[in-house]
Formats: structure tokens, C-alpha cells, sequence
């Protein structure tokens, strides 16, 4: 949900000329609604993948699982501060 969320925050900020997207492989789509398809589809192969090691490796799954959320967290809080403080 944060990474989605962190899709509509970069859509806005990029149509109010506030920021751009950093990352190179989403640069041509963001801005668009294909930038939530993409985080979307994104997220269910990581939930995919997370899925499977934790079969095998619950403690690594778990932390990543922890790690990818505070990442993400730091981003939506990031970009909510420049919706907030910069429009």
C-alpha cells in the first residue's frame, strides 16, 4: 500500500512541477497512471517472492519484510513534506 501510495504522491508532485521520479526505469512513465499499474504489479511479485522465502527462510523474509516498509515510509513522508511545504 506505501508503494502505491508513493506512486499517487509522485504523480501529483510531478504534475505540479515539484519533483521527478528517480528512478530511471520509471522516469518515462511517471506522471501517469501507468507509474501505478507498474508499482502495483510490482508489489505483488515482491509479496510473491517474500512469500516464498519465508517457506524457507522466515527470519530473512521478516526482515526485509521490515526493512522495504521503513524505506517506503521514509519516501511517503518525504513526499507528503514536499506536497505539504512545497505547493
Amino acid at each position: 500500500m506505501l508503494d502505491i501510495t508513493d506512486g499517487i504522491l509522485t504523480n501529483i508532485l510531478i504534475q505540479k512541477d515539484i519533483a521527478h521520479e528517480g528512478n530511471p526505469f520509471l522516469k518515462n512513465i511517471a506522471g501517469d497512471t501507468g507509474l501505478i499499474i507498474v508499482k502495483a504489479v510490482g508489489v505483488m511479485i515482491a509479496i510473491l517472492i517474500l512469500w516464498d522465502i519465508s517457506r524457507r527462510y522466515p527470519r530473512v523474509a521478516l526482515w526485509t519484510s521490515a526493512a522495504f516498509l521503513a524505506v517506503y515510509c521514509g519516501i511517503v513522508v518525504w513526499n507528503s513534506c514536499l506536497l505539504v511545504f512545497c505547493s
